[in-house]
């Protein structure tokens, strides 16, 4: 083999080499590629991915957040809604406790009242002797009519006549007055105690109102708010706040 055969061996097995080397260097080329564009699919749907859960996350605060204010505003037009009951009844209470003030007024049918409460007052009380309080400008009724009080008490409970002390050092408040706005007033009535003050019967008509009115608060709230108007009249006062 002479020099030339040699140089063209050499020739080809250089033109061999550098093809292998071609297509090796062009199989890495394209399997670095395709390992990139998997890598960047990959980075590609895991950030997606996290969008989305971040959407998600947010998209729930949102969700709580909105439920948060709605049971809130709920809660607050219901306590609007309560506190407009509650006036509108102690309204009416304070209106029929004005009334009360009227009773009074007419002698002649409160002395038969207050002759009325106090046998009440005995039967419940079923004591032999008692104590018995009133407002100083109802003393002179008051006293007018123990004995028929007494008498009548002891035909109904089938007893002796009891005796009934009056407080002449304690009386009830008087009714409220200009100079007594505040202060603490009695409509009028009676209470009456056990000697040693440990059985106590309070039969003024601010007690018996409270006692009724707390009776008949069902029935009170139920025609009071039931009726269209008086929702009306709710609803324009939670307007104005």
């Amino acid at each position: 083999m002479n020099d030339a055969d040699v140089s063209k061996q050499i020739q080809q097995m250089v033109r061999f080499i550098r093809q292998e080397a071609e297509e090796k260097a062009n199989e890495i080329l394209v399997s670095a590629e395709e390992e990139f564009n998997i890598e960047k699919l990959q980075l590609v749907e895991a950030e997606k991915k996290k969008i989305r859960q971040e959407y998600e996350r947010k998209e729930k605060q949102v969700q709580v957040r909105k439920k948060i204010e709605y049971s809130m505003q709920l809660n607050a037009s219901r306590i609007k809604v309560l506190q407009a009951q509650d006036d509108m009844v102690n309204s009416m209470k304070d209106g029929a406790g004005k009334e009360l003030l009227n009773v009074s007024q007419n002698h002649h049918h409160y002395k038969d009242l207050l002759k009325d409460l106090i046998v009440q007052s005995l039967l419940r009380l079923k004591e032999p002797a008692v104590l018995l309080r009133c407002r100083k400008d109802d003393h002179h009724l008051v006293e007018s009519v123990l004995s028929s009080a007494k008498d009548e008490y002891a035909e109904k409970a089938k007893v002796f006549p009891p005796e009934i002390i009056v407080d002449h050092a304690v009386y009830l408040p008087p009714p409220p007055s200009k100079h007594n706005d505040h202060g603490l007033f009695c409509s009028g009535g009676v209470v009456l105690a056990s000697r040693d003050g440990k059985i106590v019967f309070e039969n003024s008509l601010d007690a018996r109102l409270d006692v009724a009115f707390r009776k008949k608060l069902p029935e009170v709230i139920l025609l009071v708010f039931l009726h269209p108007l008086h929702h009306c009249s709710i609803y324009k006062s939670l307007e104005k706040e």
